[in-house]
């Protein structure tokens, strides 16, 4: 699963550089984790994290700087997070993770989202079940075995290690992200790639033709969501 990452790397980096929606959707996910504890990375570790993934995204200074000061003010938005599952062409599955001020525009547009495009979205459940949450990190190296004793030295919970092109993933579960990502800091690794929690799928399905075009139509639609901070899927390349 390396080269799927790998494939993730490029992709972000791509879109992220020419797309100001993204920065948008990380000043709503920093603004929200600087509201729910103290604006300073160094006390709030919810937003540490979220500032060290909008690095990675190339989110620029002046974006995060503003979401920080607004969360400061008095300002009284709320957001809440929500999650979407739902359906695309020839067994293909979809998770949408949001985060909205207006919970009925959220669901109305992707519904409407997956409607048009091929889809249908279904019950809480109908597709989650199916997909395990892992905390993911992936860095530049070649040494899997020798960052898999690392981290079970440093007592972390780790699910697997994969080095591939001058790649490693590291799957930890969920909740010894953090502690994985601070036993790699301390054997001098400084810059990641992806240090995401992840639904990762159980099997995969391969889609061709149309059915593929039709798929990247709903997940770029669905992406393209304001309110739609992470999209999940179980198709094999993308």
């Amino acid at each position: 699963m390396g080269r799927k990452w790998a494939n993730i790397v490029a992709k972000k980096t791509a879109k992220d550089g020419a797309n100001s929606k993204v920065y948008a959707k990380f000043g709503v996910e920093i603004y929200v984790a600087a509201k729910q504890g103290e604006p300073d990375p160094e006390s709030n570790s919810a937003l540490k994290f979220v500032l060290e993934r909008a690095k990675q995204a190339q989110v620029p200074k002046h974006v995060i700087d503003k979401a920080i000061d607004k969360a400061k003010g008095n300002t009284d938005e709320t957001f809440v997070e929500g999650r979407y599952e739902g359906f695309g062409p020839n067994g293909s599955m979809i998770i949408v993770d949001t985060l909205t001020s207006n919970v009925n525009r959220t669901a109305a547009n992707l519904r409407t989202a997956f409607g048009k495009n091929g889809g249908n979205m279904g019950a809480a459940g109908s597709v989650s079940y199916m997909f395990d949450k892992k905390g993911v990190i992936v860095f530049a190296g070649d040494d899997a075995d020798a960052v898999f004793e690392q981290l079970l030295e440093a007592d972390v919970d780790v699910e697997d290690v994969e080095a591939e092109d001058g790649s490693v993933t590291v799957y930890t579960a969920p909740t010894d992200l953090h502690k994985a990502l601070e036993a790699l800091r301390a054997s001098g690794i400084e810059e990641f790639q992806i240090t995401e929690l992840e639904m990762i799928p159980q099997s995969e399905v391969t889609l061709e033709g149309e059915d593929l075009e039709i798929f990247e139509k709903l997940i770029d639609t669905l992406e393209d969501d304001d309110d739609v901070q992470k999209v999940y899927h179980n198709v094999e390349g993308l």
